[in-house]
C-alpha cells in the first residue's frame, strides 16, 4: 500500500495559525476524498497565486485557492485571511474550507461545469467536519 506523504507548505509568514493541526486535517482529508494518493499544499501570498493564474489559466488577478491534478493545491493565506474576516469565522476554518475545496477538485470535480454535483460534495463534506459556508455556497448567496 503506497505511503500517503501529504505535504503541506507554508511559503506565507502565519503567525497564529496552528500548522500541526492543518497538516493533520490535510493528510487526514486527502486520505478520505483520494485514497492512496499524495497531496502536496502550498500556503502563499496572493503574489504568488497571482503568478499562478496568470500562468495557468490566463487570468490576472489573486485568487483564493488553485488545483493542479493530480496532486496539488496552492492557497493564498492573503485571501484566506480576508474571507475569513468577512465570514467571521477563523482563518484556519478558511483554510480547511480552501483545502476542501482544492481536494474536491483533484478528485476531479468542477462545479462550474458539473451540474451542482460538487456544490453537494462540499456541503456534506462541510457539514461533517463542522466548518461555516463553504465557497460554493457563498456564490449563492
Amino acid at each position: 500500500m503506497p505511503d500517503n506523504s501529504t505535504s503541506l507548505l507554508f511559503r506565507h509568514r502565519s503567525p497564529g495559525v496552528d500548522r500541526r493541526d492543518l497538516r493533520r486535517f490535510l493528510k487526514d482529508l486527502a486520505r478520505e476524498i483520494l485514497p492512496g494518493q499524495c497531496v502536496t499544499c502550498l500556503i502563499a501570498a496572493d503574489k504568488d497565486l497571482s503568478a499562478l493564474n496568470q500562468k495557468f489559466r490566463g487570468q490576472d488577478y489573486a485568487t483564493d485557492v488553485l488545483s493542479f491534478p493530480p496532486d496539488d493545491i496552492a492557497i493564498s493565506l492573503d485571501r484566506a485571511a480576508a474571507q475569513a474576516a468577512e465570514m467571521h469565522h477563523s482563518l484556519e476554518d478558511e483554510l480547511r474550507i480552501l483545502m476542501l475545496h482544492g481536494l474536491l477538485h483533484l478528485a476531479g470535480l468542477d462545479h462550474e461545469t458539473d451540474g451542482g454535483a460538487m456544490r453537494r460534495l462540499e456541503t456534506r463534506w462541510r457539514k461533517r467536519l463542522g466548518l461555516p459556508c463553504g465557497l460554493i455556497e457563498r456564490v449563492r448567496v
